[in-house]
């Protein structure tokens, strides 16, 4: 215990030492989870849209008037052809194109509905497909409204068919803050203990340390929890500060035990650390260190479910997420905060991200070894 404790005080210096490191280690966390649920938006809006409109009466106006008043929709111009507005889908500063027929009100009023023709701007498929969806409401609603004003004895009239009543539960707003948050939190405590750890054991082979505590009589494994042990500690710290943050600024409260939270993201800091580690050992420099965390760190948060469904992926990629530690905490830190899970509810995950950490530290040990 005597040589874990002077190993620990050694590295809690070189942590302090280096102040850029160590302000850009708690400061940039907290400045990226205080921007990034302010910037990030799942829904779309501002779409710019060109009209045609070949009928211009009173009905086509109030169409584009519910379009445009609803705030998804921004009026970029007003064309006499088709021909003219694709000229702004071309240069991109146009989203959709909404084109009425000529007797587009006559044909409303007589026959109760009206084709209107929209193109859009497909590069952006998730814009696109949400914009169509939002036009569509748009119209039906406009179309229903003009049923009505013709036939007020339909508004009372009852149909027949399925009444689908929605209930949200654990989010009744369907505020998208209350899942990007908790996943932003996991993300960025991910990146800052995989990452330093990664550089942690490399930065000693390029100052040649490495070599002096090789020839010493430190044992392998004070040597190891050395090199966890802070870094476990560092991102245990910012994982309270986003939880203080969460509270205060978009007051999320959560739900669940905190003791279930901390017990889980105790046992995941060591998946991650140890994977951080891992990669260590096989790197000589700290540009290899760096590019090889980055590219299995953007692979685990781009598949963690964070942005994506799990769920809503193909087989192979779901396959995949089995072996991501981000995926099994993102989950877990919803089903905590936001559903209020219980210690038992997580032991599934809790179970998986145990295997990791074990897996990955007893690998790091044996590689290390071999480095003697």
């Amino acid at each position: 215990m005597r040589t874990l404790k002077i190993l620990l005080q050694k590295e809690f210096r070189q942590i302090f030492r280096n102040k850029i490191i160590l302000g850009i280690t708690m400061v940039m966390p907290v400045m990226q989870f205080i921007i990034l649920p302010l910037a990030a938006n799942f829904e779309i809006k501002n779409i710019n849209l060109v009209v045609v409109d070949h009928d211009h009466s009173v009905d086509s106006r109030k169409l584009l008037s519910d379009i445009t008043s609803s705030g998804y929709f921004r009026l970029i111009d007003y064309d006499n052809t088709f021909d003219e507005a694709y000229k702004y889908i071309e240069r991109d500063k146009a989203d959709v194109i909404l084109e009425i027929p000529a007797d587009f009100e006559r044909n409303l009023v007589r026959e109760g509905s009206q084709k209107i023709f929209i193109a859009f701007n497909a590069i952006n498929g998730t814009k696109a497909g949400l914009g169509a969806s939002y036009l569509g409401t748009i119209a039906s609603n406009y179309n229903k409204n003009i049923l009505i004003g013709l036939m007020p004895s339909i508004k009372n009239e009852n149909k027949a068919g399925i009444d689908v009543v929605p209930l949200d539960w654990f989010n009744p707003q369907r505020n998208y803050k209350l899942s990007l948050i908790p996943g932003i939190l996991g993300m960025l405590v991910t990146l800052v203990g995989g990452f330093l750890t990664a550089l942690n054991i490399v930065k000693e082979k390029e100052i040649g340390t490495i070599e002096q505590i090789n020839v010493s009589p430190i044992r392998k494994k004070d040597f190891i929890l050395a090199k966890l042990i802070p870094f476990w500690i560092l991102a245990t710290v910012i994982f309270t500060i986003g939880l203080i943050l969460s509270y205060f600024l978009y007051h999320i409260v959560p739900r669940g035990n905190l003791l279930i939270l901390y017990a889980f993201v105790a046992v995941y800091l060591l998946a991650i650390l140890g994977f951080g580690l891992l990669v260590s050992t096989y790197c000589d420099t700290q540009q290899q260190a760096m590019f090889i965390m980055f590219f299995f760190m953007l692979i685990f948060i781009l598949l963690g479910g964070l942005f994506t469904p799990i769920e809503s992926m193909p087989l192979w990629a779901r396959a995949i997420t089995k072996l991501n530690p981000v995926a099994y905490f993102i989950n877990v830190i919803r089903m905590v905060m936001l559903k209020g899970s219980s210690f038992k509810d997580i032991l599934p995950e809790l179970g998986a991200v145990s295997i990791m950490a074990v897996v990955l530290n007893v690998w790091a040990g044996l590689n290390y070894k071999k480095k003697m």
